[in-house]
């Protein structure tokens, strides 16, 4: 029990934590309280904290949100749910949708509370998906709206008043669609496999098959059709994310991507020779609103022969102070340290630590008593005294600490929204700042598109008449918050850049990789290290709506590959949420963004530390 020390909000999660393991009948299940993202992930949930001015509503959300993951953990196989996915954006997102309405429905059935607390954490959730807002992007919200009507199907609950409109207004095809389907869902509540296979027959009868991101195959051979091709209208409306911001089984994929579901039976005949135990193990947590990341076992995903682009002719690589004028950087820079303040003192400490170890290598050692070299001007006394003693000299050591440069690739996607790329910036700054102190020379780059819709490319495509497997379709935009050779002082503001409404987008990082390395390459520096801060998988919906579902993690993976093996450039990578150590030979992931200060310094550290390789040679 909570003793009288604790003040009430400490007593509420303390209570909270134990409802929660009660719930999922599990004592041993992790719970934690953070101000990040609230999320679940392998048998460890993180709530929110409860704000400091607390309302009725507040404590409904969180209760909410304790108890749906507790559900999770207790009704939901992430191995048979990833096994049995379909593949593609919309197809996943609805899979998953009518996943959490099963496992959420079994504990809103059987409790009362429970079931009121999921209905304050469903209203949350509508809201952040926009469905109160109008909208004429239907097929982004598909999902969502799906969702919700499975729910009431299970458990008669109604839609949450902010999304009364957007449900309404699609409730009566899906009815003439799939209600049937929808009618069959009750007797499965218990069934994950057979509510499962249902669930693909629905995706089947709404979209066709599980790769392909369109209702109707029809309008996307139509070049007539000028259409958007149901590409989500905002980061909110983003397909394929679970409605409370987590991809469950976010690692994992359908074994065949090309597969598709016919009708109840071949569905049913087909899931039934699924082997379980041969399915990839835990599932990712997905960080932030935005977007939906596929990390797929390595070991299901094709190679694809070749990579390319539609046109680079939108493409643009600019400095900080081109995006923002100079009194907003400022103002921006301040928001940022405002918010990141009580952080900056625990990293710091982290760099203090870091640049210790650097001088600790290059500190001077010299050679004393030696016949020639450098007139030792301490010992002159001794010769005055002794002439008869030979002039002593001494020589300089030398040191093993090369000229090294560094390069920051920050992710700038919209799931890094919030905490997550607070942290990065200040971290990045705190380092550059070490760094330069100790000598090193660090570069700070960032990598976003220009638009979520993929921009003129797509435009330009559209107007080209739709040419199949057109490659990357969307505008890159790469950001130089830092240059090698700007000293911190001149850079410190351009940070604050990341704060801006509207910058991060979508991200593709494969092509980031190799920008940021071909710069790196053309540095005089003898080492050259590049390190990568993401949190998950590239993804651009313009792109993969077009081309293979993998088609940008493959290209990712190529460029990995190529600098791991041929480059002299040292790679490390760290992973917020999400399972980098699967792309990258030297990364490290982690599960919470305050964790980020001190991976970025310990993986540093630990590349000073060791014995400097030899560069290795392009073949």
């Amino acid at each position: 029990m909570a003793d009288g020390s604790q003040n009430p909000k400490e007593a509420f999660e303390h209570a909270l934590a134990a409802t929660a393991r009660a719930v999922a009948e599990d004592k041993a299940l992790e719970v934690k309280f953070t101000a990040d993202v609230p999320g679940y992930v392998q048998g460890e949930m993180r709530i929110s904290h409860l704000p400091h001015k607390v309302r009725m509503s507040d404590v409904a959300e969180v209760r909410g949100q304790a108890d749906s993951y507790a559900l999770k953990h207790r009704h939901h196989d992430a191995k048979l749910h990833a096994k049995l996915a379909p593949g593609g954006a919309i197809g996943r997102a609805i899979f998953d949708a009518v996943e959490q309405a099963r496992y959420e429905a079994i504990g809103a059935r059987a409790m009362a509370g429970v079931k009121g607390n999921l209905a304050a954490v469903t209203e949350r959730r509508a809201l952040e998906a926009g469905l109160a807002r109008p909208s004429t992007d239907d097929e982004g919200r598909l999902s969502h709206v799906l969702g919700l009507l499975v729910r009431e199907r299970l458990t008669g609950a109604p839609p949450p008043e902010s999304a009364v409109v957007a449900v309404e207004s699609q409730r009566k095809w899906l009815e003439e669609s799939v209600g049937h389907l929808l009618d069959t869902l009750e007797a499965k509540v218990e069934d994950q496999r057979g509510l499962a296979v249902i669930s693909r027959t629905i995706i089947s009868e709404l979209i066709g098959d599980g790769e392909g991101d369109k209702r109707d195959r029809e309008d996307e051979e139509d070049a007539s059709d000028d259409s958007d091709g149901g590409l989500p209208d905002s980061p909110e409306g983003e397909a394929g994310e679970d409605e409370d911001g987590e991809s469950d089984g976010a690692e994992a994929s359908d074994d065949q991507d090309g597969e598709t579901t016919e009708d109840d039976a071949s569905s049913d005949a087909a899931m039934e020779e699924v082997d379980d135990t041969e399915a990839e193990a835990g599932e990712g947590k997905h960080e932030g609103t935005i977007p939906w990341r596929p990390n797929r076992p390595l070991d299901q995903l094709p190679d694809t022969p070749f990579y390319k682009v539609f046109t680079e002719e939108f493409d643009e690589v600019l400095r900080a102070e081109e995006l923002c004028d100079t009194e907003e950087l400022e103002r921006l820079r301040k928001y940022l340290d405002q918010q990141m303040a009580h952080l900056s003192g625990a990293v710091s400490k982290l760099a203090n630590r870091l640049q210790r170890r650097l001088l600790a290598q290059q500190r001077r050692h010299w050679q004393f008593d030696l016949e020639e070299g450098i007139l030792d001007a301490g010992r002159l006394a001794r010769v005055v005294s002794s002439p008869m003693k030979p002039l002593s000299y001494k020589l300089e050591s030398e040191t093993e600490f090369k000229d090294t440069v560094v390069t920051l690739l920050l992710d700038n996607s919209g799931s890094m929204r919030g905490r997550p790329i607070s942290i990065a910036a200040i971290s990045a700054d705190i380092l550059a700042r070490t760094l330069e102190r100790c000598g090193v020379k660090v570069e700070i780059l960032g990598f976003t598109t220009k638009a979520w819709k993929g921009g003129q490319s797509r435009e330009k495509w559209l107007q080209a008449g739709r040419p199949k497997a057109p490659g990357r379709l969307n505008d890159l935009r790469h950001i130089i918050y830092k240059t090698a050779d700007a000293p911190w002082r001149r850079s410190r503001r351009n940070l604050g850049l990341m704060m801006r409404e509207g910058l991060l987008k979508e991200n593709i990082d494969g092509e980031a990789l190799m920008w940021a390395h071909n710069r790196l390459m053309g540095r005089a520096e003898e080492r050259r290290i590049l390190m990568v801060i993401s949190d998950g998988a590239p993804v651009d919906d313009s792109t993969l709506s077009v081309n293979s579902g993998v088609y940008l993690e493959n290209h990712l993976r190529q460029v990995i590959g190529w600098i791991e093996d041929r480059s002299p450039v040292e790679l490390i990578a760290i992973g917020i949420g999400h399972d980098v150590t699967r792309y990258y030979k030297r990364a490290v992931t982690i599960l919470d963004a305050e964790q980020l200060g001190g991976a970025m310094t310990e993986q540093l550290a630990s590349l000073f530390a060791e014995t400097i390789p030899s560069p290795r040679r392009l073949r």
